[in-house]
């Protein structure tokens, strides 16, 4: 099968946006839990004996000792600090593969694709006109315009991810708030329970709502797409010199350039991430810096890169497949010249 070239693209495009959502949405749910659970609770007790319970004084558990008005009452419904063997149980998430593990346990396999459907309606859409928008923008709008070969895809992305960055952002707003962290394992998010909050909130405080988080999304997404796009441009152009080309070049500079700038951009994803998460926020919402400052001051530089692991592992085989099938196949289903002529 031949097609013309723009739809060739928008096949490659759409093939790479949903093959990336269905195979890294596990990566993607495990990084939002561990942007969003709340702080961990001070220990005042270093030491405590073997299974010590330690709870509020106004609670009805049976308990060896209470830590009265001490205790945090914020953390209600959460181990806050039993011994057990002088192991320390808790619910909360504690790295990569324990959020791989607590999901999984509290909500089954299909936890770990929480968010795909809406992931899909986001991802294969958004993904395709963002590709289809850099790849006019690269190759039509901006040479005559920028004469720097290294300026044009740096341009056309921060440009092409602007565009859909805000326009796709209400239903991140839905994705982030169903795949982040529940109220208690018993008690996941769903579908409908995220889209109520959303509504009421709506009603309350207006459409803007919708956009809680852009800021922080263009932060991210911008300088994101802009280190992306001139990195993979540059890996390729270096890989073409030595005599290297197709689908396989394609994936490699993808990933590279991928990894480079989650790196850089990390921070700024979980600035989003927390914002638009309305189980860890007030309904009246924070602004970008005090929240940041906020962060920074309460839990330390650390938390600004929360779920860097499963960031980094989704984005760098996710950014290769988005690529790699957007050139290769878009190649494979092109018309050749001679076929376009007759």
């Amino acid at each position: 099968m031949a097609l013309e070239p723009f739809e060739a693209k928008l096949v490659a495009a759409a093939t790479g946006s949903t093959l990336t959502a269905l195979t890294m949405t596990p990566f993607d749910v495990v990084k939002t839990r561990l942007q969003t659970q709340p702080p961990a609770p001070t220990q005042l007790f270093p030491n405590p004996p073997p299974n010590v319970c330690c709870q509020p004084a106004n609670t009805n558990a049976p308990c060896i000792r209470r830590m009265s008005s001490l205790a945090r009452t914020s953390f209600e419904g959460e181990v806050v600090c039993i011994w057990d063997h002088g192991v320390f149980r808790t619910e909360r998430v504690n790295g990569f593969f324990d959020a791989i593990k607590h999901v999984w346990r509290a909500e089954g396999v299909p936890g770990l694709w929480k968010g795909a459907g809406t992931t899909l309606l986001i991802g294969v859409p958004s993904s395709t006109c963002y590709m289809l928008t850099y790849d006019h923008l690269l190759r039509v709008v901006l040479p005559p315009l920028i004469p720097s070969p290294t300026l044009v895809p740096l341009t056309a992305g921060i440009l092409a991810r602007t565009f859909i960055t805000t326009l796709a952002s209400p239903l991140e707003l839905v994705r982030t708030n169903l795949q982040s962290t529940p109220p208690s394992p018993d008690n996941p998010h769903t579908l409908r329970s995220v889209l109520s909050s959303i509504r009421a909130l709506t009603q309350t405080q207006g459409l803007p709502y919708l956009w809680r988080g852009v800021i922080p999304s263009l932060w991210r997404d911008v300088p994101f797409s802009g280190i992306y796009w001139a990195g993979y441009e540059t890996c390729k152009r270096q890989f073409e010199r030595e005599g290297h080309s197709g689908a396989p070049v394609a994936f490699v500079s993808g990933a590279i350039s991928g990894t480079t700038a989650a790196l850089l951009t990390s921070p700024f994803d979980v600035l989003k991430t927390r914002r638009q998460a309305i189980v860890m926020s007030q309904p009246t919402g924070t602004a970008t810096l005090p929240l940041a400052l906020d962060i920074l001051r309460t839990e330390g530089p650390s938390a600004l890169y929360a779920g860097i692991l499963p960031r980094i592992v989704k984005i760098a085989p996710a950014c290769g497949i988005m690529i790699a099938c957007f050139e290769g196949v878009g190649r494979f289903l092109t018309k050749r010249d001679d076929e376009r002529i007759s």
